[in-house]
């Protein structure tokens, strides 16, 4: 298998986090841009947006429960749609399909348990620390520590005055959301080598499926098959899963990829926003500045690393 720090260096901040890794595209003209900025800025209101949908799930399903949902879900639409092929393939491919889909299952566990106890936009600004981190130790350059320590700055006022004082259980699954959704960027980037299109994806699904299943039982049991709870779970399975990789896959095709990560840097900003016109979760002037300094943070890596990367081009 390759070396987990190769894989690191050729990686992003976010930049593999919603799906397997595409190559991407000749940078053209601004006007030939503006479509697949679109497409990713879409992808980013669908994920959050469903993620808010999610948390009104909660109360009928449980935390675990709307993962499982979500999760098998979204599976059985990414199998039917890209029928993805099993033979040909050896130890070390399935090696990282089983990775990957831990990776998956981890990280939506995680981040669901955070999202039951804190804000939306609080647990996704937390979250992102994870590929930032991933992003300053791959760049390993003295200016990081500046991204670093306004990233720490967004993080002492969420803790400290921002959201209403956060849960500290929460927050720290949201941190642990963050350092599994780091390791699901590698063996995303992995992912991708190996397998043709969307199946890898498709297949890893299905293992983290899988793996959330008994969880997601034992917590809501028969009532994982209501019908309006199965059709609320459909909505978040495409919105957050579905909709948006497809979107982010369509967008790299066209996209330079630095420009893609630097886009989902702006994540906690849709998520707070969507916390606020669907869970009514107000945010502060100290929430706000703390989740733009988060952002800033996570641009400036991007950046650094863009930077670090031109003269080898």
């Amino acid at each position: 298998m390759d070396s987990p720090v190769k894989d690191i260096a050729a990686v992003s901040v976010p930049e593999a986090a919603a799906g397997p890794a595409v190559a991407p595209a000749a940078p053209g003209g601004r006007a030939a841009r503006l479509g697949p900025v679109a497409l990713v800025v879409a992808g980013g209101l669908s994920v959050q947006f469903g993620s808010a949908i999610a948390v009104l799930l909660m109360p009928r399903a449980g935390a675990l429960g709307v993962v499982t949902l979500r999760l098998v879900l979204a599976a059985a639409v990414l199998l039917i749609a890209c029928r993805p092929k099993v033979r040909g393939y050896g130890r070390a491919d399935w090696g990282t399909i089983v990775a990957f889909g831990t990776a998956m299952a981890g990280m939506n566990i995680l981040f669901y348990q955070a999202a039951d106890r804190i804000p939306l936009g609080a647990a996704v600004t937390l979250e992102v620390l994870g590929p930032l981190v991933l992003s300053v130790i791959a760049s390993r350059r003295l200016v990081n520590l500046l991204w670093a320590g306004l990233a720490l700055g967004g993080v002492l006022l969420l803790g400290g005055g921002g959201f209403d004082r956060l849960d500290p259980l929460g927050a720290a699954f949201a941190l642990a959301a963050g350092a599994m959704w780091a390791t699901y960027i590698v063996f995303s980037a992995r992912t991708g080598r190996r397998f043709p299109q969307a199946d890898g994806l498709a297949l890893a699904m299905a293992f983290g499926a899988v793996l959330s299943l008994p969880f997601g039982i034992v917590e809501a049991g028969d009532k994982l098959l209501v019908p309006s709870t199965i059709g609320l779970g459909l909505a978040v399975a495409l919105m957050s899963s579905v909709l948006p990789y497809t979107l982010e896959l369509l967008a790299l095709r066209r996209l330079p990829a630095p420009t893609f990560a630097i886009l989902m840097s702006l994540e906690p900003a849709i998520a707070a926003t969507a916390g606020f016109l669907v869970l009514h979760q107000a945010m502060s002037v100290t929430d706000a500045l703390a989740v733009s300094l988060v952002i800033a943070a996570s641009m400036g890596a991007v950046r650094t690393q863009m930077r670090k990367a031109r003269p080898q081009d």
